[in-house]
């Protein structure tokens, strides 16, 4: 089965994205790039949000983020996901921003496969804030193969 065939079975769409302000995926050589995408939920991880609303705000930015990038190239098939940079809106004693992040790392690994092209490198940290209270921001970089 193919990342899109995968994506399809799990509900996913990839509707046109509007531009905005930013480009939210660019692509340079045979890379895909892509701005951070925010969760639809806010608050702090740790003050108030749990660590598994943390991580349905991360699968809700893998799903942005993939949407973004089928946009930009027009599918989801022929890509290696190399890196996810997560970024999570934590309290000062909250620790688990990698079990946060592992929502949008499940996801990839469950469309692109864990031994495949969804192995990717990641980090995940905690952040005093980000844009518009939302509880979680995440990046990605992608490999087109066939380029």
């Amino acid at each position: 089965m193919t990342p899109a065939q995968k994506a399809q079975e799990l509900g996913l769409s990839f509707d046109p994205i509007k531009p905005g302000y930013l480009n939210l995926c660019i692509r340079t050589g045979n890379l895909l790039i892509t701005s951070g995408h925010t969760s639809d939920a806010k608050g702090v991880l740790g003050g108030g949000l749990s660590v598994e609303e943390g991580y349905a705000a991360a699968k809700d930015c893998a799903v942005k983020i993939l949407r973004s990038v089928h946009n930009a190239h027009g599918t989801i098939d022929g890509l290696r996901v190399l890196k996810l940079l997560g970024c999570v809106y934590s309290a000062p004693d909250f620790t688990d921003q990698h079990l946060v992040i592992n929502g949008a790392s499940d996801l990839l690994h469950e469309i692109f496969g864990k031994e495949g092209d969804g192995y990717h490198a990641r980090s995940a940290l905690g952040f005093a804030a980000l844009p518009t209270g939302a509880a979680v921001e995440i990046e990605a970089i992608f490999e087109i193969k066939d380029a």
